[in-house]
């Protein structure tokens, strides 16, 4: 059981770093906000995007919060993936930019994947 919760736990920590702490952190930037323009987005697109990343993260390393806002959190997270990734290829054309996203997706995955295996469901 001691590995699964160190998978667990270092793919959600590396999810919480890219997607929680360092948009929080950078947001305001003036490199991101040149990054949501390039990309066709409007500013408070991005603004949005970093709240609703907090929030996410904040939902899958807290403990207690149940495990179907836990299953939202993952989704959203892999769509904005998704999306970021389609973005990035739609722009520049597929660069590393484009599978970057997706890199991180797997991480992602992971992250699901042992949460569900240290908390099999009861039904």
């Amino acid at each position: 059981m001691g590995k699964d919760k160190i998978f667990y736990w270092s793919a959600t920590l590396i999810i919480a770093l890219f997607e929680g702490v360092m948009p929080a952190l950078t947001s305001q930037t003036e490199l991101a906000k040149e990054g949501i323009r390039h990309l066709g987005y409007p500013e408070y697109f991005g603004n949005a995007l970093v709240v609703f990343k907090v929030l996410g993260v904040l939902v899958l390393v807290i403990p207690q919060i149940p495990k179907r806002v836990k299953e939202w959190a993952y989704a959203g997270f892999a769509f904005d993936f998704i999306f970021a990734s389609i973005s990035h290829a739609v722009v520049d054309g597929i660069n590393f930019q484009t599978f970057f996203p997706l890199i991180i997706l797997v991480i992602l995955m992971v992250s699901y994947f042992y949460y569900h295996k240290l908390n099999p469901s009861k039904n």
